[in-house]
């Protein structure tokens, strides 16, 4: 099968990158303070497992693959559109939940394009390939993003840089349908559909390295939600699973306090669009880069401990982002500062991502390890809707004690994932030992 068809995603993907931040950015200039762009990460967050779920099961139900890829890409087209003719506040976060809406139902549609009828044994490879797609695309949305802002201020007024931008996406959406509606294959027959076990197992393989989770931590990922028995999954729930998605939940509202309210302090401190779009760049960047490095050691390494030592790095950067503007403001001190923050962000992102689907699986039993890695994924979903709005309600006080409640979250979860090394470890030993 052609491979040609994922220049359409990419497209989409370059619009979704760019809008993860100009949309913020946007609500900033209308007059948006923190608990707005709180609210607006909320939505985002807590739209993205039901579109999942639905267009996931949609997709099993009718094969219409194509249909439903091609209808997202437009929906995405439409609402950048008309984000820019709109100065409600309450209107921009509707649209923008729209718009993640699109993001996590064609998520799992396009996965399952990705394999339909390619052998098993290249599943992996082919979800890895989409995910490079869609990753080079969230990037290339960021840095022109960073180019645009700082390129068209000398050609336009200051107030349409931002719409000008969005109307930019909006044609890579287009664009994306366009090529979309060439090459996507035109494959409505359900029995090419994989099984769900099987999928499963290559989606842990191949989707654990995501670029855009290193600024936009909390859609739910490349998981198969089509098979989530919640009634089997809670009869085999394990205690040791419990603690570490208790882990997972708190430090993905951490993660999720930091992020909502970021633009608009990264905009008080007065970094200009271009520069905060190039922060966002360098942070996903570090993280793409690291990835290969994250694997190796947690192949060598203990799971918790590397991933705890992750966590505590981020929970350290967090605060000092507040401290950093608010000591220095725009120095050159400042900038040089922001930009090694920003890469330590990125670096503990990959240490996450790599562990955390690895962790899920060997903490679940072996039967609900599908079920396992969706629930891991709608808590983080759920997480980030929390955190978004705690941390826009704390930034609207203080960005310090909003980034310091942000960074002691992920510390305190950093101190639960060690302590599941330690049982985790103490009941290896005893097994081993074998009855006294």
């Amino acid at each position: 099968m052609t491979q040609r068809w994922l220049y359409a995603w990419g497209l989409g993907s370059v619009a979704f990158g760019g809008a993860s931040l100009i949309v913020p950015l946007y609500l900033v200039a209308l007059g948006g303070g923190p608990v707005v762009l709180g609210v607006l990460a909320a939505v985002a967050a807590f739209v993205g497992v039901p579109g999942a779920l639905l267009f996931g099961r949609l997709a099993d139900r009718t094969g219409r693959r194509r249909g439903l890829v091609l209808s997202m890409l437009v929906l995405v087209a439409a609402v950048l559109a008309v984000i820019p003719l709109t100065t409600s506040i309450g209107l921009v976060i509707v649209l923008n939940g729209l718009l993640w809406f699109a993001f996590a139902a064609g998520t799992p549609v396009v996965t399952l394009l990705a394999v339909a009828n390619v052998s098993e044994r290249e599943w992996s490879t082919e979800i890895g390939r989409l995910n490079k797609y869609q990753g080079i695309g969230w990037a290339v949305g960021l840095l022109l993003g960073a180019v645009w802002t700082a390129v068209i201020v000398l050609v336009v007024a200051p107030d349409a840089v931002l719409t000008s931008f969005m109307f930019l996406l909006s044609a890579c959406a287009a664009l994306g349908v366009l090529v979309g509606a060439r090459y996507l294959p035109v494959n409505d027959e359900t029995e090419s559909l994989p099984s769900g076990s099987r999928l499963r197992r290559a989606l842990n393989r191949a989707d654990r390295f995501s670029v855009r989770s290193a600024t936009f931590p909390f859609t739910p990922g490349r998981m198969d939600f089509r098979s989530l028995r919640p009634k089997r999954f809670s009869d085999r729930f394990s205690p040791l699973l419990a603690l570490y998605f208790m882990a997972v939940f708190v430090v993905f509202a951490g993660f999720a306090a930091f992020f909502a309210p970021l633009p608009v302090f990264l905009t008080d401190a007065g970094f200009s669009s271009n520069a905060v779009f190039g922060l966002y760049l360098i942070n996903s960047l570090a993280a793409a880069v690291f990835f290969g490095v994250a694997g190796r050691l947690a192949a060598s390494y203990s799971v918790t401990r590397l991933q705890g030592i992750g966590l505590l790095g981020r929970a350290v950067s967090l605060p000092a982002v507040a401290l950093v503007g608010l000591l220095f403001g725009v120095s050159a001190v400042a900038s040089g500062a922001f930009v090694l923050l920003f890469i330590v962000i990125g670096l503990s992102w990959a240490v996450i991502a790599v562990t955390a689907g690895t962790l899920v699986t060997q903490l679940a039993p072996r039967l609900i390890r599908g079920e396992a890695l969706g629930v891991y994924a709608a808590l983080v979903a759920f997480a980030g809707g929390v955190g978004s709005i705690v941390g826009g309600g704390l930034a609207a006080t203080s960005y310090l004690i909003a980034f310091v409640v942000a960074g002691g979250l992920v510390a305190g979860g950093a101190v639960i994932v060690f302590e599941v090394g330690r049982r985790q470890e103490t009941s290896g030993a005893q097994s081993s030992e074998g009855p006294l």
